[in-house]
């Protein structure tokens, strides 16, 4: 598949297809993960993943799979199955034993609500339920499907997530720059490649589109974990102030100013993988910049890394 014609996007374009797109999102998550009142698991897992985020992995998923052409009924399972897992390793990062957070997305975080029993069994039910989900998704080839579940569960393991938050644990005080990069890939950016690579395999774009795709999800992921370092000490973020105290980071490698530099050079070369494939001016692009507005923003509004 070759580029699409370019074409323009303005901001209503982006509001009238995002909002419909985030409502069916969010309806199909609370359809997939039922509601027991009288399971505190069930109730920890509704409520880390249907709080108030952007659903930024979903909805990228989504717009690649309809540029792409392909079925956009068979897409929303595998959306939700990729919230699922980012709503799980949210809850794990939290962790007492990890980053011991006490605020996400503004409330409290699951095992300062629920305990951290609850907790554990909350974001591995939220896996394991992501996983079943993609493989019994509708309308799409038995084949496809078992690939697709490989490729989030690499994203998740040993080579992805957790080698990232490992990483981030037990190199946090000593890194240099590409330490840091290396460990942001792993921390954001392979679970944007595996979201990205579940929409080709849903449309059969051939391997060139894949790995274009896949450079510009390495880049935004770049751009994610810079945006939520320049906004740490930030209190709108919904989420504790100050986590990067003590921690080796591009802020404090490089300053605020170089950062915002090399955040905005990240979003360019985004935006030459996505012409390559989708033509110029294309949606996801000017929905991933306004996503980074706050960063280079002095007063921010929104927060990309509450998506």
């Amino acid at each position: 598949m070759g580029p699409m014609p370019a074409k323009s996007v303005s901001q209503d374009d982006i509001t009238c297809t995002l909002v419909p797109l985030r409502e069916d999102i969010d309806q199909h998550l609370a359809q997939l993960l039922g509601d027991d009142e009288q399971d505190q698991v069930s109730q920890a897992m509704r409520d880390c993943t249907l709080a108030p985020g952007k659903r930024v992995r979903p909805l990228l998923l989504l717009m690649a799979a309809r540029e792409l052409g392909a079925p956009m009924h068979a897409g929303l399972d595998l959306a939700c199955a990729v919230e699922m897992v980012h709503s799980a390793s949210l809850v794990f990062d939290d962790l007492p034993c990890m980053d011991d957070a006490a605020l996400r997305r503004g409330r409290p975080t699951v095992h300062r609500q629920y305990g951290e029993d609850i907790a554990m069994l909350a974001g591995i039910a939220l896996l394991t339920r992501a996983f079943s989900v993609i493989a019994g998704a509708q309308n799409v080839d038995g084949q496809v499907r078992s690939r697709m579940v490989a490729r989030l569960a690499d994203a998740v393991g040993t080579q992805g997530l957790v080698k990232g938050q490992y990483r981030d644990l037990r190199d946090a005080s000593a890194r240099s720059a590409s330490d840091i990069s290396a460990s942001n890939r792993l921390k954001t950016g392979v679970l944007f490649e595996a979201t990205l690579d579940i929409a080709a395999m849903l449309a059969g774009a051939n391997q060139s589109v894949r790995d274009e795709l896949a450079r510009f999800a390495d880049e935004l992921g770049q751009a994610f974990q810079l945006c939520d370092d320049l906004l740490d000490d930030s209190p709108t973020q919904g989420k504790d102030v100050g986590k990067d105290q003590g921690k080796t980071t591009l802020v404090s490698l490089l300053g605020k100013d170089a950062v915002r530099r090399e955040l905005l050079s990240h979003l360019d070369r985004a935006d030459a993988h996505l012409e390559a494939v989708f033509g110029e001016d294309c949606l996801i692009s000017r929905f991933t910049r306004r996503l980074f507005e706050p960063a280079c923003a002095p007063a921010p509004s929104f927060v990309a890394s509450n998506a």
